[in-house]
């Protein structure tokens, strides 16, 4: 009887593996709803496994139909919970907020600092941060700009390059000069 339980549950194993491996197997309702794929899995795994340890632990010298139906009860009670925490788990899932995905236009009005020179006619790298991480970026500006100038970003001109302008209040002191 046992062996009979396990192999209701090693079935529901088995569908719930094929459905994170391969996807939803046919469409058997909602996707998150009571007859979806993983709940139709957890019922399956939690009679199995459920009740082949309860009949495993029942006396033997109980009738095996009796056996057998005491152990299918303990099979559903922890079946029917198991079930229910996949439906709400994968509905959680479902719903769970995304960040969007950046785009180059989420590059401007971003701040950021010069790591190398920018000259007017032609191109020089900063430093931005960007969603929280510090990224370079290739850069050209109307004027030149020193590294360590503080920049805005006017223009995102391609996934990797910025036009931007100095933010600097005063311009930066010659350095090595008196």
């Amino acid at each position: 009887m046992e062996a009979v339980f396990l192999g209701v549950g090693a079935l529901g194993l088995g569908v719930l593996v094929l459905s994170l491996v391969v996807g939803e197997v046919g469409d058997l309702g909602d996707a998150d709803g009571p007859f979806s794929v993983p709940a139709v899995a957890a019922l399956l795994g939690g009679v199995g496994f459920g009740g082949a340890a309860a009949a495993a632990l029942l006396p033997e010298t109980l009738p095996d139909a009796g056996r057998a139906l005491l152990a299918l009860v303990a099979g559903l009670l922890l079946a029917v919970p198991l079930a229910w925490a996949a439906v709400r788990l994968s509905r959680g899932l479902r719903d769970m907020s995304t960040a969007e995905t950046l785009t180059r236009h989420h590059l401007v009005g971003s701040q950021g600092v010069v790591v190398s020179a920018v000259p007017s006619p032609g191109y020089g790298e900063v430093r931005l941060v960007v969603a929280g991480q510090s990224l370079k970026f290739a850069a050209r500006s109307d004027s030149p700009l020193r590294a360590g100038t503080p920049v805005y970003v006017v223009e995102a001109l391609s996934e990797t390059a910025v036009h931007v302008v100095s933010t600097a209040p005063d311009p930066l002191p010659e350095t090595g000069g008196t």
